[in-house]
């Protein structure tokens, strides 16, 4: 859905509006935030123009290299990084600084910038400039960062917990494992994009020295994360190793099986084949007992082997 919101102070209240008529009557030194959600390029041309800006299309925000991803010029900033979806999908956003004042471009709804907007209307004193706005921002997204890993966790523990026996054995189960490995990897790569964007944030010389202490606090909360993502792929080759194993098992009792069915039937089949020849002098050819004899011969054989594997242990 197509949003433009604009945020500036008035009397020292937020205010914020939807069209961007207020900038011909808002002062610049009071603008905050202006934040464009799938905006149409009119727009973006007209406040490109107002405040003097460039903003990117989505084949340059999108750019992996670290010169687009993180700019700085004499007097504004240009950060470009991606946010988590609820599907484990990269949402690309890209902000612009310039003169204290914050441009966020988005094509979706995030929710990490309404719990920032609720924040700012809690404490609008605590939010002067477009940099406190962006560093809430981070600060927000890695707190749900730190949620999906926790939701990744409990799911990776509740699928351990199906996991205890080669009964237990399902396609479904490998198929579940793969999953919550791509989402942990996911999760991995928008840490390590928040961990560079706030790294390249501390050493920008436009940043308000206030600043760097929640920068700071930013990145201690993304190492940790680090070692729950670490936790969270050992947990699962852990859990891969161990369906495998199962699997082996499971194999191996099978093969177990056809060969201890195979070794009981070789002496039958051995005496069947003896007796099963078409020479002229047999002595037990016309021998009265002799198919008798013959069936419980090969009983006799089959009960040796069994009562051999009981001992054996081997059934």
């Amino acid at each position: 859905m197509s949003e433009l919101r604009l945020f500036y102070q008035e009397n020292g209240r937020l205010k914020i509006s939807k069209t961007l008529d207020t900038l011909k009557k808002v002062d610049k030194k009071d603008l905050i935030w202006i934040d464009l959600n799938d905006v149409p390029d009119a727009i973006e041309t007209e406040l490109e123009q107002f405040l003097k800006i460039y903003i990117q299309e989505d084949e340059e925000i999108e750019e992996i290299e670290m010169s687009s991803r993180f700019m700085q010029t004499d007097d504004s900033v240009v950060v470009n990084t991606s946010f988590i979806l609820d599907n484990y999908t990269l949402e690309p956003v890209s902000f612009i600084i310039k003169n204290g004042i914050l441009v966020s471009v988005r094509d979706v709804e995030l929710k990490s910038f309404n719990e920032t907007v609720k924040k700012i209307y809690a404490n609008t004193r605590q939010f002067p400039t477009g940099y406190h706005v962006l560093v809430t921002l981070l600060e927000t997204r890695v707190e749900y960062d730190a949620d999906l890993i926790e939701e990744v966790t409990d799911e990776i523990t509740s699928l351990s917990k199906t996991l205890n026996t080669e009964d237990d054995l399902d396609e479904d189960i490998l198929i579940r494992i793969k999953d919550l490995q791509e989402k942990v990897m996911v999760i991995r790569q928008n840490v390590m994009d928040k961990q560079r964007v706030v790294s390249n944030l501390m050493k920008c010389s436009l940043i308000p020295g206030e600043l760097m202490l929640r920068l700071t606090m930013v990145i201690k909360d993304i190492n940790s994360l680090f070692e729950y993502i670490r936790f969270g792929f050992d947990r699962l080759d852990y859990l891969q190793d161990t369906f495998l194993g199962l699997v082996n098992l499971q194999q191996n009792k099978i093969i177990k099986i056809f060969t201890v069915v195979s070794v009981i039937f070789m002496p039958p089949t051995l005496v069947a084949s003896m007796y099963g020849m078409n020479f002229k002098f047999m002595p037990e050819l016309n021998w009265e007992y002799g198919y008798p004899f013959s069936i419980c011969l090969m009983i006799l054989f089959s009960t040796a082997v069994l009562i051999y594997f009981r001992r054996k242990k081997w059934l």
